[in-house]
């Protein structure tokens, strides 16, 4: 897995999480951070969430044999 794949599978994971907040307790974690959801910051971060879904997409169509070969490649830290 790349980097900008992982960096888009934590934007994503910030998204669910938040997406997660706003059903269960009505409370737009990224908005209260960042001044509201008009605000310009909100809206880049909704932003970049949107396109780390859709870069994320990309390991949804990826064959296993693939992934799995990526991860045995992968240098451990």
């Amino acid at each position: 897995m790349s980097a900008l794949q992982r960096i888009a599978l934590v934007l994503t994971i910030i998204g669910a999480v938040n997406w997660g907040l706003i059903g269960f307790f009505q409370f737009d974690l990224v908005a209260a951070i960042f001044g509201g959801q008009g605000a310009g910051l909100s809206r880049i971060i909704y932003g970049l969430v949107g396109i780390s879904g859709l870069i994320n997409l990309g390991l949804l169509f990826k064959p296993t044999e693939e992934l799995e070969r990526d991860h045995r490649t992968e240098p451990t830290r």
